[in-house]
């Protein structure tokens, strides 16, 4: 079978080969700001899981020389995406947003924004706005779903309902928005099925994309108590690799898979030690999946 990869989809769209850099626009959460709660969701690092972001106290433009020259020993062009990570970057006043948004839209080594959010973090004025960008440069919205099982989402904390997921989907699409959707492997407590069923409702949901991400246990978050405490095991190298080729062939064709698994900073990365080693993690899955005759590729893009 053949499966939509990133790689695949980018060259499509922009004519070759992007990288995606790492930015930080300085936002906060409404799960960490005491809105809905001050705990944020137990995985979530003190970065807010934008370790790899240069300091918000640059500015935008200063960011992206940072982060491109961090990558020119692998990548030597000069398209980039600009994805705002940390934390939650439509949870801001509007007029910030834009202004942020715009200068990396105006630098032009920059293609396109992915921005990295909540979905209960979207309202009028914030889809306004991403529909004004999505004029200029494409946009790309990225919703923190991580699984669909309540029992799951209240023990990490994620505080929304799977509905407002549903409604942030169906909004985002209604202005002809991209949106990419992640899910994370391994958390505590969930069964295979459990994350199969995840996984094929993300299918079902009407997103263009999806990231699957391997569970990390970082310092200093209540993950890390938890685990530490003996109370749930992370999965293997075998078992996750595993996992992930039944994730692709459960997903729809037409979805672009943008990302396959993921890699925590290593000065903060507790278990599993093995995904420190990205380079055999990626060729371990890329092997099981020729071995399954699981395909990179577009032959049945229309």
């Amino acid at each position: 079978m053949y499966f939509y990869s990133a790689n695949e989809y980018y060259k499509s769209r922009f004519g070759g080969k992007v990288y995606k850099i790492s930015l930080n626009a300085g936002t906060s959460c409404p799960n960490r700001d005491g809105k809905l709660s001050t705990d944020g969701c137990i995985f979530c690092s003190e970065s807010g899981s934008g370790d790899f972001s240069p300091e918000s106290t640059l500015s935008v433009d200063e960011q992206i020389e940072t982060a491109v020259l961090r990558v020119r020993d692998k990548f030597r062009e000069n398209r980039f995406i600009a994805y705002f990570q940390s934390f939650t970057n439509t949870y801001a006043p509007v007029e910030y947003l834009e202004r942020i948004f715009t200068q990396a839209l105006n630098n032009n080594k920059i293609v396109a924004l992915s921005i990295a959010t909540r979905p209960d973090c979207l309202g009028d004025d914030i889809m306004s706005l991403l529909k004004k960008l999505d004029s200029v440069k494409p946009v790309f919205v990225e919703l923190g779903l991580q699984t669909v099982h309540k029992s799951t989402a209240d023990f990490i904390n994620r505080c929304y309902e799977l509905s407002v997921f549903d409604e942030a989907v169906q909004k985002l699409k209604a202005a002809d928005i991209n949106v990419i959707v992640h899910v994370i492997l391994g958390l505590p407590f969930e069964n295979e099925e459990m994350m199969y069923q995840t996984v094929s409702y993300v299918g079902k949901s009407g997103a263009d994309g999806i990231k699957l991400q391997l569970l990390h246990v970082l310092k200093s978050t209540r993950l890390a108590d938890i685990y530490q405490s003996g109370a749930f095991e992370v999965l293997t190298l075998e078992k996750y690799t595993d996992i992930v080729c039944n994730c692709v062939e459960l997903i729809p064709r037409h979805m672009v898979i943008h990302r396959l698994t993921g890699d925590g900073a290593k000065r903060l990365l507790i278990a599993p030690k093995w995904s420190g080693n990205k380079k055999l993690v990626l060729n371990t899955i890329n092997k099981a999946m020729r071995d399954r005759n699981i395909i990179q590729g577009s032959k049945f893009i229309p």
